[in-house]
């Protein structure tokens, strides 16, 4: 049986436009989704602690926690609630 690894179908499917675009957008909201999570748990802060301080409604915070879009303004404003900045890589 020829058995296909996961990364060699990624890398096939990846030569199409459409699908390395949404997978590449997906992945960068799934990436700012995870790092929003993990501040906020290490800050030791619920979802309406962090919307409080940030002055933002809860469900802003489990939109973005969600893979929801955010603007660059309200994820600094959200960052700086907690004391934190945002550094933004280009790799």
């Amino acid at each position: 049986m020829n058995k296909m690894k996961i990364d060699d179908i990624l890398k096939q499917k990846l030569k199409d436009p459409e699908f390395a675009e949404g997978y590449y957008s997906e992945k960068e909201r799934s990436a700012s989704a995870i790092a929003l999570y993990y501040a906020r748990e290490d800050a030791g802060l619920t979802q309406a602690d962090l919307a409080e301080r940030a002055g933002v409604p809860q469900s802003t915070i489990a939109r973005i926690e969600s893979g929801g879009n955010v603007t660059f303004d309200k994820l600094a404003k959200i960052a700086h609630a907690m004391g934190k900045t945002i550094k933004v890589e280009f790799l």
